[in-house]
C-alpha cells in the first residue's frame, strides 16, 4: 500500500457549485483508494492505494471526478515519499512564517524546465523570486499573490498541467501524511 497526495486545480464546477469535500471523499472510496483525508476546502487530498503508477493513479481521480461532479479538472498526483521531498525543496523556507501564504507552489505533472524561467521573470516585478525545483515552480511573493502581474503567466497553455499551493498547504499536506 501507498500513501498519495492529490491536488485538484480547482474546486468550482460553474452556477456557483462548489465540489464539497466529503463527497469528494466518497468519490475517491468509489474506485477503491482508501481512507481518504481532505485538507481545508480547496481539493487537497491524502489517501492510501494499491501501489501504482502516478499517472495511473491521476486518470483514476479525473476519470471518477468528471463521472460524479460533471466536469473534468486536472489532478495533480504525487506519492507520499515525492510529496515529503517537494516540501523539503522549498528554496524559501527560511521565510518567516508570517510569509508563508506568500510563498507559492506550482506543483507540475510534467516537469518544467529552467528554460520557462526568462519568460516568467518578464512578469514579476516588485522582488518577486522564482525558482525552479524538481521541475516545479517556487515563487516568493512579497506582497499577496493576487496582486501580482506574475500569476497571470502561470496558465496551462503556457507552463502544462499544474496547480498552485501556498506553503502553509504545502506543510500541512506533508503533516498529514506523516501523521
Amino acid at each position: 500500500m501507498t500513501t498519495y497526495v492529490a491536488l485538484l486545480h480547482s474546486i468550482v464546477l460553474g452556477g456557483g457549485r462548489r465540489v464539497v469535500m466529503s463527497d469528494l471523499r466518497a468519490t475517491v472510496e468509489s474506485i477503491g483508494f482508501r481512507s481518504p483525508r481532505t485538507l481545508v476546502a480547496t481539493g487537497n487530498l491524502v489517501f492510501e492505494a494499491d501501489n501504482e503508477a502516478v499517472a495511473d493513479v491521476e486518470a483514476a481521480l479525473e476519470t471518477a471526478f468528471t463521472r460524479d461532479f460533471g466536469k473534468h479538472v486536472d489532478i495533480i498526483g504525487r506519492s507520499a515519499e515525492d510529496w515529503i521531498a517537494l516540501a523539503a525543496g522549498n528554496p524559501f523556507s527560511d521565510a518567516s512564517a508570517s510569509e508563508a501564504p506568500n510563498i507559492i507552489v506550482r506543483a507540475m505533472r510534467t516537469p518544467l524546465s529552467r528554460d520557462v524561467l526568462p519568460g516568467l521573470q518578464r512578469h514579476s516585478t516588485n522582488g518577486e523570486k522564482i525558482r525552479i525545483v524538481n521541475g516545479d515552480l517556487w515563487i516568493h511573493f512579497p506582497a499577496k499573490p493576487s496582486t501580482s502581474k506574475l500569476v497571470s503567466a502561470l496558465t496551462t497553455k503556457r507552463l502544462g498541467i499544474g496547480t498552485l499551493r501556498n506553503w502553509n498547504t504545502v506543510r500541512g499536506l506533508r503533516d498529514m501524511i506523516s501523521a
